[in-house]
């Protein structure tokens, strides 16, 4: 339909696969950019398997997530990063979940320090890197969002990432995204995507075992100290 015919958007379809809470369960534990089988999706939703594959195929249905085959196993994954975008931003807006167990307070501990955010570094690490490339003159607010400066090209070349190709990528090259534990800014967009992978392969984070956690290594604190001047805390 030609968009001077439409008046608005219906975002009611989408509000209602998002009200209910496996659904939001399973939704959140994709943040963590890897695919997941259905069984280990019914585990983060606390539901049966029965009742966690009609949720999937109800966001399946409603373009919120994708499935990947591989033989006969098939693993769930959010759509894209709008989708992230979108969780995240619904998280901000939400009441906290609060602790009720060691463990749990543990995990949150872990996920405020160092998490993936879909694809991309969140938590006090990400937004210390994002303050971090700004205040040492890597990166400049641009019209849309961040650019990288020459300084800043050099030392993210050095690391191994291409920069060029990555301002050719038709995602976003850079942009801030609020944190919804830090209420801060960390970095969003191609650029975040592939220096996150890129620290990861560096060995400077570690998945952990809790969903979306990262560790930051020695090596890491040293890697970000050194190339970035970002020191956390």
């Amino acid at each position: 339909m030609p968009t001077e015919d439409v008046v608005a958007a219906d975002f009611a379809p989408v509000a209602a696969l998002l009200a209910d809470r496996a659904r939001a369960a399973m939704l959140t534990a994709l943040l963590d950019g890897r695919p997941l089988a259905a069984g280990e999706l019914a585990r983060a939703a606390g539901v049966g398997a029965s009742t966690a594959s009609a949720h999937l195929a109800r966001l399946l249905d409603g373009g919120l997530v994708t499935v990947l085959s591989q033989g006969r196993h098939r693993y769930y994954a959010l759509r894209d990063a709008e989708v992230a975008q979108l969780v995240e931003a619904l998280s901000r807006m939400s009441p906290p979940v609060r602790v009720r167990s060691l463990r749990q307070s543990g995990e949150a501990r872990r996920l405020r320090r160092a998490r993936t955010c879909y694809d991309h570094l969140a938590g006090q690490a990400g937004v210390a890197l994002c303050a971090a490339l700004l205040d040492g003159g890597l990166l400049e607010p641009d019209t849309d969002g961040y650019a990288a400066t020459r300084k800043g090209a050099e030392a993210l070349d050095a690391l191994g990432l291409d920069v060029a190709a990555l301002r050719r990528s038709r995602r976003r090259f850079a942009w801030p995204c609020l944190d919804w534990t830090e209420r801060r800014p960390h970095l969003n967009g191609a650029l975040a995507a592939a220096l996150t992978g890129r620290m990861i392969d560096l060995g400077w984070f570690e998945r952990g075992a809790a969903p979306r956690a990262l560790t930051v290594t020695g090596a890491g604190l040293a890697g970000l100290a050194g190339s970035f001047g970002c020191v956390l805390p």
